[in-house]
């Protein structure tokens, strides 16, 4: 099964999802956000597929998390991807946001 993972090596979390990937055999394909920051578009696809909106996608530690709009939330997302709650995870099956890593085995 292959799987893309929108990851950040220095959050535990997304390591734990990483894992979680590698040891179910996945061919993983690793997006590092902070180097290679998605697109509105992008993450728009990609939280509309794992179901959750764009302000459940932005970090709860955000500034302003619950008072902004869907569409402010993604374009403040695109502008600085450190807002990104993460781990996302896209495979065949729909993506997830990984939080806790355990969900990661709804879309294997």
């Amino acid at each position: 099964m292959k799987a893309t993972i929108w990851h950040n090596p220095r959050c535990s979390k997304s390591r734990e999802t990483l894992a979680l990937l590698e040891s179910a055999g996945a061919d993983v394909t690793i997006v590092e956000y902070l180097k290679t920051p998605p697109s509105a578009e992008i993450l728009t696809t990609l939280f509309e597929r794992a179901g959750v909106t764009p302000r459940q996608g932005l970090r709860k530690d955000a500034p302003a998390a619950a008072r902004v709009s869907d569409e402010a939330a993604i374009m403040a997302m695109a502008a600085d991807p450190a807002m990104i709650e993460r781990p996302l995870v896209e495979t065949d099956k729909g993506v997830r946001l990984c939080r806790p890593p355990e969900r990661v085995h709804e879309i294997l």
